[in-house]
C-alpha cells in the first residue's frame, strides 16, 4: 500500500472509459482511500458503475463543488477542448491536472485551464492488469511535491518513465502506448500463419496467445537484453534460425515495425495540430 496514494487526494477523474477505470482501480487497490476519488462521465459505463459499487463511489454527470488536489483528463483528445473549458472553475490554486489524452501539448494544456501545474503522460491497457508502461512530462510550474504525487498515482498500474524534452511523448506514445497492439496484431499473425500450416484454429491460437504470454514473463525475470534472450532459443542452423532469417532480413521485421511506429508518431503529432 503507498502512504503517498493515502495522502494525496482529493483526485477527480474527468472520464471513466476503460484507460480511466484501469487507472482508478489501480488507486484504490494501491491505498487511496475511496472517499479521495470523484468519478465524473456523464455517460458511466457497466464496467464504471460495478467500480464505483465495488468501493462505494458515487459518479457525477459534471464536475461540481469541488477544486481537487489532482485533476485527471481521461476523455478522448477530440473533445478534450470543450471539457477543458466547462473544468475551469475546477482548477483552484492547489491543483495539478494530469493529461492523458493523446497529442495534446503542455501548451495547450496550460491555456486553456489557465495553469502550468499540468503534467502530460501516456499509459498503456497493461495499465489495466498492473503491468502498464506510462511516459511523462511536466509542465513549467510543477513542484518536486507535485512530480511526486503524480509518480504515485502513476506507478500504481505499472512502471513510470519521465521524459525530459515533450517532443519524445510523440515518440513514446508510438512504441509504447500503441505497442501492445502490435503485440496483439502478432498474436494474430502466429496464430494465422498456425492455421495455414493446418492446425486447427483453436489450438493455433492457444499456441501464439500462450507463446507470446510466456515470452513476455520470461522477459520480465530475466534481466538479460532482449538480442540475448533470442538467442538463447537459436541453435545454429535450426528451426529458429530459419524463421529468423526471414524476420530478419532487410525487409523484414524490423524495417517493418520502424514504418508502423513513424505513422504512429505522425499520427500523435497531427492530434496535437487539430
Amino acid at each position: 500500500m503507498s502512504a503517498a496514494l493515502q495522502t494525496i487526494g482529493p483526485v477527480m477523474l474527468i472520464g471513466a472509459g476503460k484507460m480511466g477505470l484501469a487507472l482508478a482501480r489501480g488507486w484504490l487497490e494501491a491505498g487511496l482511500p475511496p472517499h479521495n476519488l470523484v468519478l465524473v462521465d456523464p455517460s458511466p459505463s457497466e464496467a464504471a458503475k460495478e467500480l464505483a459499487q465495488d468501493y462505494e463511489l458515487p459518479i457525477h454527470a459534471e464536475a461540481v463543488g469541488l477544486q481537487p488536489n489532482v485533476l485527471v483528463l481521461a476523455v478522448k483528445p477530440q473533445v478534450l477542448a470543450p471539457v477543458m473549458e466547462s473544468l475551469l472553475p475546477v482548477v483552484g490554486a492547489h491543483t495539478v491536472v494530469l493529461s492523458i489524452a493523446a497529442g495534446i501539448q503542455l501548451a495547450q494544456l496550460t491555456a486553456a485551464l489557465q495553469t502550468g501545474r499540468v503534467v502530460r503522460c501516456m499509459p498503456n491497457t497493461p495499465a489495466q492488469v498492473g503491468k502498464g508502461m506510462t511516459g511523462a512530462v511536466a509542465g513549467s510550474d510543477i513542484s518536486a511535491a507535485d512530480k511526486a504525487a503524480v509518480d504515485a498515482l502513476l506507478r500504481a498500474s505499472g512502471k513510470v518513465v519521465w521524459l525530459e524534452s515533450e517532443g519524445d511523448l510523440d515518440a513514446l506514445t508510438a512504441v509504447s502506448g500503441s505497442g501492445p497492439a502490435y503485440v496483439f496484431n502478432l498474436v494474430e499473425a502466429l496464430a494465422a500463419a498456425g492455421e495455414e500450416q493446418g492446425l486447427p484454429a483453436t489450438i493455433a491460437m492457444q499456441l501464439a496467445r500462450q507463446t507470446v504470454i510466456g515470452a513476455a514473463a520470461l522477459l520480465e525475470a530475466d534481466p538479460a537484453p532482449a538480442s540475448v534472450l533470442r538467442e538463447n532459443v537459436t541453435s545454429p542452423k535450426g528451426v529458429t534460425a530459419e524463421a529468423l532469417a526471414v524476420l530478419m532480413a532487410p525487409d523484414g521485421l524490423t524495417p517493418l515495425v520502424g514504418r508502423a511506429v513513424a505513422a504512429a508518431r505522425q499520427r500523435s503529432e497531427e492530434l496535437g495540430r487539430s
